[in-house]
């Protein structure tokens, strides 16, 4: 259109015969009053529209054309569409005169016959012009010429409202929305009132049940309205020339607002209750008709069945809105007997457990049996994801079913009851072969397979059952997800990359729903600790933590990966707060199959703190189940691994030989329980300080080998303290060094000092400086860096020379100016 407008601005005498066409709100009105500022400007006299509305009816075919018809004029006509017979066809016969100035701005609905024949003349002067709506540039200048602040939210805010109708542009700018938290003022929808309130009523009516969730289905909107497909068809021809309504019949979000909030409570709300009606007989999505509904007043039959069938509608894709629509249907009036097992499910996948007991408990008291199977298996659910697997495994055998049974089979399992899995195992299939009894059936098979037979077979059938259960799994209520068992498993194994890609899968497509998406977070945490990256470790241990409280489960996750951070990271202070919770944590889960990982965890934190008398019972109950399971060696080896490594510390060596052969028992089973049987063989050497630098230096290449690399560094690090010969000591540091990706340092990197420019401390001396600020004894330095305690003492002993410190509390003093605390271990 600009370049129309600057023609005319060149040479406003030269001819013009030119039509604009566009809806309501484009613009229109704006270009002609600038085209008339220009012809004036020019000596140029203009017509405009109030005098062209008065043409009498004698300019018709035959008669006398009008004073203004004549090309001394220049003739601007503003809303052709509303003009009479006579005037458009006195326009008709001047498009056709020569050197003719005629701009013609219509809508394209009405189109009276008139009006058709002068668009035709029009067009064959082939300057015709559409007019379209601004792009995102172009609402961004708009909003700096109207002297607003603008910014990238406030545009895009404009933008999406709006979709670019410059009339629209204008209110909403104009009614000042905030530029740094972009909202549509009310000041914006009370410029609609004055257009909605002249609208034709059936227009108006068509416009509101479009904004009311009718959408484009013209079958709903007949019968809402009582039109034929004729008068339906004027309506929405009549609502799209009013720039209202899109060309594709879907409202402009600033105009459905403006619809839903000046439209009177009584009139949407029956025209509402009226939608919903016809939805509820023909079928069809209500959700895009009660979700507007959520939060009002409203209730009767019609909107409590509404509410119910639009949860059930989303239950499977946002179990929080089903949550949501359900107890909208209670307060409407819907049973709440009637809507109990559905709730509970939503609001457990949810992950509220605590509300979903309660209607769990509701839906069993119900007279209907499905309810309270339904009811069951979501109490049952809940029971196991707070660790009493026994009793959730004799509620989800009551409940029966395919499914229920084979979960019932994996509580038993976890709680030590392997004669009560093995009969849920081989009870009848009563059901449907449907994809969720398929994969609950291969997830028990996956679990009884880990307990009596092949780590390989059970990991590869656990894999399966998550992937059957991917495409329903965030729509179900699981008392755990074959993802989280096959990690147990593959971690229990060695197998941390498929730990992780089990779990990366189950994540990215909320398998088991919210709170199980919390499970998968901070067992991947543990994946990613076991092989040595504490970055990725620390990083889901925050993520599987930020949101509380925690469920018992989830708790002990968390807690044993803060326990085994801080002590890989040889963080003190770190480990005994981890602990006060740890102390908590295991009280309130009893022991069961699936958590001996944090249990092993929770035995070396414990005898590094002095406190391993603690968890005797605990460990009592898990010899206990692992002996009533037959003690598998999948499940035996890693809780052995931990309990020697807490006799090391402890320094007890006849209880770190009982598990050390226990381990050794089971090295025929898998090759990384062979790794492990051997480096638990080398460790208990290194304890009676029998130190073989060979066999202790391949012991520690297989463990990093098999997954293990902290593992593997610290015990080539600990036999390089333990050890008298210099020689094997560096080489064992060496290679703690080598595991860690420290070999850069060199061999007589203990030996070496290099001063950094901007302190007097040499690299190595900073390294410790850091460590002793944050109070570790020289063993706990030594045993991070990889150095012997001695070695610590000599660099400490350099400092105070160096510093010229008569006493520790004039090194610690020197040492804190020279460490910044942000630097400080």
């Amino acid at each position: 259109m600009s370049a129309a407008s600057d023609g005319i601005a060149i040479d406003p005498t030269s001819p013009c015969v030119l039509g604009v066409h566009a809806p309501g709100g484009y613009g229109k009105s704006t270009l002609l009053a600038g085209l008339a500022r220009l012809y004036r400007q020019a000596g140029v006299p203009v017509v405009d529209t109030d005098r062209i509305r008065a043409t009498p009816d004698s300019a018709v075919s035959g008669g006398a054309a009008p004073d203004w018809a004549s090309p001394a004029f220049a003739v601007l006509v503003d809303d052709a569409h509303l003009l009479g017979e006579a005037p458009l066809r006195a326009l008709c016969r001047l498009a056709g005169t020569e050197g003719a100035r005629l701009v013609v701005a219509y809508r394209p609905w009405p189109r009276p016959l008139a009006l058709s024949e002068l668009i035709d003349v029009l067009a064959r002067s082939r300057q015709q012009v559409v007019l379209g709506p601004l792009d995102r540039d172009q609402v961004a200048g708009r909003i700096t010429e109207l002297g607003a602040e603008s910014s990238a939210e406030l545009v895009d805010m404009v933008v999406a409202q709006t979709c670019g109708v410059p009339r629209f542009v204008d209110r909403l700018v104009l009614a000042k929305p905030s530029p740094a938290e972009p909202a549509v003022p009310r000041a914006a929808i009370d410029g609609f009132r004055y257009e909605l309130d002249h609208l034709d009523r059936t227009v108006r009516g068509v416009l509101l049940a479009t904004a009311l969730g009718a959408g484009r289905r013209i079958d709903l909107l007949q019968a809402l309205l009582g039109l034929d497909l004729d008068a339906l068809g004027d309506a929405m021809d009549s609502a799209r020339a009013s720039g209202l309504l899109a060309s594709d019949g879907t409202l402009l979000p600033i105009v459905q607002r403006a619809l839903v909030t000046l439209s009177p409570w009584e009139r949407r709300l029956g025209l509402h209750q009226r939608l919903i009606e016809l939805r509820l007989a023909s079928g069809g999505s209500l959700l895009p008709l009660v979700r507007p509904l959520l939060g009002t007043p409203v209730s009767g039959q019609v909107f409590a069945d509404a509410f119910a069938a639009a949860g059930d509608e989303v239950l499977a894709d946002s179990p929080p809105l089903a949550a949501e629509l359900f107890a909208a249907a209670a307060e409407a009036g819907k049973p709440a007997v009637e809507l109990a097992a559905r709730r509970a499910a939503a609001v457990v996948l949810s992950g509220d457990l605590d509300a979903g007991v309660r209607f769990a408990d509701t839906a069993m008291a119900s007279d209907r049996p499905s309810d309270r199977v339904d009811g069951a298996r979501v109490a049952a659910a809940v029971l196991a994801r707070r660790g009493l697997l026994g009793d959730s495994a004799e509620l989800y055998r009551w409940a029966g079913g395919t499914p229920a049974v084979s979960f019932a089979a994996i509580g038993f399992l976890g709680a030590g009851r392997l004669a009560d899995a093995e009969e849920a195992l081989t009870a009848g299939d009563d059901g449907p072969p449907t994809l969720l009894s398929a994969a609950a059936r291969h997830f028990a098979q996956g679990v009884h397979e880990s307990v009596t037979g092949s780590a390989t077979v059970a990991l590869s059938t656990l894999t399966r059952a998550s992937a059957l259960l991917e495409p329903l799994g965030h729509t179900v209520v699981l008392p755990d997800t074959p993802a989280a068992i096959a990690a147990l498993v593959a971690m229990h194994c060695g197998e941390f990359a498929m730990a992780e890609s089990a779990l990366c899968r189950a994540i990215d497509g909320g398998t088991g729903g919210t709170i199980a998406t919390r499970r998968h977070v901070l067992l991947r945490g543990w994946a990613a600790m076991l092989r040595g990256d504490v970055d990725a470790a620390r990083a889901d241990l925050t993520a599987g933590t930020s949101t509380t409280p925690l469920e018992p489960r989830d708790w002990l996750a968390a807690t044993g990966l803060e326990l085994g951070l801080a002590r890989r990271g040889g963080d003190l202070p770190v480990l005994r707060a981890a602990w006060e919770r740890a102390k908590e944590a295991i009280v309130r889960h009893p022991v069961d199959l699936f958590s001996l990982l944090p249990l092993g965890e929770f035995t070396v934190a414990a005898a590094r703190l002095g406190d391993a008398d603690r968890l005797a019972p605990h460990l009592a109950q898990a010899t206990g189940l692992l002996r009533d399971l037959g003690d598998p060696p999948l499940w035996t080896v890693s809780l052995h691994w931990n309990r020697v490594h807490a006799a090391i510390i402890a320094e007890l060596p006849e209880l770190a030989t009982v598990h050390v052969e226990a381990v050794a028992a089971s090295a025929g089973h898998h090759p990384y329980f062979a790794v492990i049987a051997t480096a638990a063989r080398e460790w208990l050497r290194v304890l009676t300080g029998d130190v073989d630098p060979a066999a202790t230096d391949a012991a520690a290449r297989a463990l990093a080998e098999a997954g293990l690399p902290w593992d593997g560094a610290r015990l080539a690090g600990q036999a390089a303290i333990r050890t008298t010969d210099r020689v094997a000591m560096l080489a064992l540091l060496d290679r703690a060094r080598l595991i860690q990706g420290k070999l850069t340092q060199g061999r007589h990197a203990l030996q070496r000092e290099s001063v950094a420019e901007s302190t007097t401390l040499s690299g190595r001396e900073r390294e410790v400086a850091e460590l002793v600020l944050a109070g570790l004894t020289y063993r706990q330095i030594g045993e991070r860096l990889f150095i012997s305690a001695k070695t610590v003492e000599y660099h400490v002993a350099r400092m105070r020379q160096r510093l010229g410190c008569d006493n520790r509390g004039d090194l610690m003093n020197q040492l804190r100016a020279l460490v910044p605390a942000g630097q400080r271990a």
